[in-house]
């Protein structure tokens, strides 16, 4: 009844929530969580897509082999010149980036720049997260693994914005039932859609419950694991 974050899970009762995606696709896939913070996970289809997404960069001394995957050459031989201007996949912005050797310095994308921080301390629910880029919260977060004297204002923008559009998100979720949601979502970025879709089926068991339409009502996963640990500190 009150989903992912409550105590209580209704079962035997099919969800509505984000629209009808058909047994085969619930049943063949299970979903695997993002990473957290600054880790990513590397099964989780969420973080894949976010490492693609790209940085503004310099290379501070020559690449070789690499002109081609930067787009930057026809030839798997070639090498980027020292000085070049790069957009760089945040996986291989990470994995050149080192701080004893200056192989690419990195920019931060305008969405986490002062002006766009300013803005979103004023008032977060005005902007387009979904547009500004999907993953506003995950790779901003991935941000903080390059040196970056903003990285302490970027890390508390990021948790504010969090905390600001929270609320209006949830309750958004839980007052459209049957409806299409899709204007609702458009401007959220990824982790925040997946909260929606949290919000939605909690929405849809309780509507199912009342209607009597549940077979079974059962502690949720959460509740079950927070006991077994609790019975794990007793007996050790």
């Amino acid at each position: 009844m009150r989903g992912a974050g409550g105590g209580l899970r209704l079962t035997g009762c099919a969800s509505r929530a984000g629209g009808n995606r058909g047994p085969a696709m619930s049943e063949a896939y299970f979903p695997v969580g993002p990473g957290l913070g600054m880790e990513e996970n590397f099964f989780s289809l969420d973080d894949i897509l976010m490492s693609q997404e790209k940085l503004p960069g310099r290379a501070e001394s020559a690449l070789p082999r690499l002109a081609v995957l930067l787009g930057r050459g026809a030839g798997s031989a070639e090498s980027v010149p020292e000085g070049s201007k790069l957009e760089i996949p945040l996986w291989l912005a990470k994995g050149l980036h080192d701080s004893k050797r200056r192989i690419i310095s990195v920019e931060l994308p305008k969405i986490y720049k002062e002006a766009w921080r300013t803005v979103l301390s004023a008032d977060a629910n005005v902007v387009d997260l979904h547009k500004m880029g999907p993953y506003y919260y995950g790779f901003g977060s991935q941000l903080l693994n390059f040196e970056n004297p903003e990285n302490p204002e970027i890390a508390q923008t990021i948790l504010q914005t969090f905390i600001a559009r929270f609320r209006r998100i949830m309750d958004s979720s839980q007052n459209a039932y049957n409806e299409d949601t899709s204007a609702l979502v458009a401007r959220l970025d990824e982790l925040e859609r997946a909260l929606f879709q949290v919000g939605q089926k909690g929405l849809n068991d309780f509507q199912c419950w009342e209607k009597g339409q549940a077979s079974q009502i059962t502690a949720s996963s959460l509740v079950q694991n927070y006991g077994k640990r609790k019975l794990a500190e007793v007996d050790g």
